[in-house]
């Protein structure tokens, strides 16, 4: 699974490779991730980790998101045996299926080869995990490498702001001042795999409620990155052509909404937060300025977006004299 994606998975699992252990099903003291070194095989095994126990042991981790299901599991057992071979330690497999679309009745937990009606010649078990059957709470609850992971564990779309904000907050408490852009990078990278790229923009916009913060633009340049290495793979130049007009596309949306909200202040007050949602996740141009238009004559932010909820305030009058 070569590109950002890969990359990113391989940037987690360093961030916290005691938890794969545990995500995989198995206990060990202490982990830590090492070299795979065994580059005379193309596209070797994502990332290995080193657990202690007795005997110490390895945990080849494989992320799976594409469609070869039928080719993935030969390269299981390759990188089982070479990993052995390398560092003479025993391996398990872990195979992490992103989502449902490169699921297969084929990862059953064993691979066996070998000729019809007689006994296999090769047996490998592994575990499969697949991240839309882990609640979300869990992935959020792991350790700091495991928390982009969330939106794409067990999660309706309309529970995404809920669990944005939850990774905000954990974020903000618990990781390290010079990962947080990097990781709010990852996550959109990752939920790329899910969800339609200009609604994980509109939801993290209105997460982080600040557009030009550094973190912000961090995120965008890295889906930007993403773009052009994906255009670059694939060869096709309407790729960049699609990118540019659905930044355009986003740009009138986005003033849209500024100005839906500059006026939308003045008239009912501060939006609250399911107000907030709503508006970062519309990305319907004439939808938004119609309702700017309508912003004199209804009642409170509720009224004007259909929501059930107060009426409008009172504007404070001076006293006659």
């Amino acid at each position: 699974m070569p590109g950002p994606s890969d990359d990113t998975l391989k940037y987690l699992t360093e961030l916290s490779p005691h938890d794969w252990v545990v995500c995989g099903g198995w206990s060990a003291p202490s982990a830590s991730t090492i070299d795979a070194d065994i580059a005379t095989i193309s596209g070797a095994t994502d990332k290995v980790i080193r657990a202690t126990g007795s005997p110490n042991w390895l945990l080849s981790v494989d992320f799976h998101s594409g469609h070869d299901t039928a080719a993935k599991l030969p390269d299981l057992l390759l990188y089982n045996s070479a990993l052995y071979r390398r560092h003479r330690l025993l391996v398990r497999s872990l195979l992490v299926v992103l989502h449902k679309g490169a699921d297969s009745p084929q990862l059953s937990g064993l691979y066996e080869r070998g000729f019809p009606g007689e006994p296999a010649d090769v047996t490998l078990r592994y575990r499969v995990l697949r991240v839309w059957q882990v609640p979300a709470q869990q992935w959020l609850s792991g350790g700091i490498g495991l928390v982009p992971l969330a939106p794409l564990g067990d999660v309706q779309p309309a529970q995404l702001p809920v669990v944005l904000t939850q990774v905000k907050q954990r974020l903000e408490r618990d990781a390290p001042p010079g990962e947080v852009a990097q990781l709010w990078s990852a996550m959109y990278i990752l939920m790329g795999l899910r969800y339609d790229r200009a609604l994980v923009q509109r939801l993290l916009q209105g997460v982080l409620a600040m557009r030009e913060s550094v973190t912000y633009q961090a995120i965008l340049e890295e889906g930007m990155a993403e773009g052009i290495a994906k255009g670059k793979a694939e060869g096709k130049a309407e790729g960049r052509a699609e990118g540019k007009a659905e930044g355009k596309a986003e740009g009138k949306a986005e003033e849209a909404r500024r100005l839906l909200l500059l006026l939308g202040r003045d008239t009912f007050g501060e939006p609250p937060a399911e107000v907030q949602t709503l508006i970062a996740t519309t990305s319907d141009v004439s939808r938004l300025e119609q309702l700017t238009l309508q912003v004199k004559h209804a009642a409170s932010w509720q009224g004007l977006l259909g929501l059930s909820g107060p009426g409008r305030r009172s504007r404070r009058r001076k006293p006659s004299s």
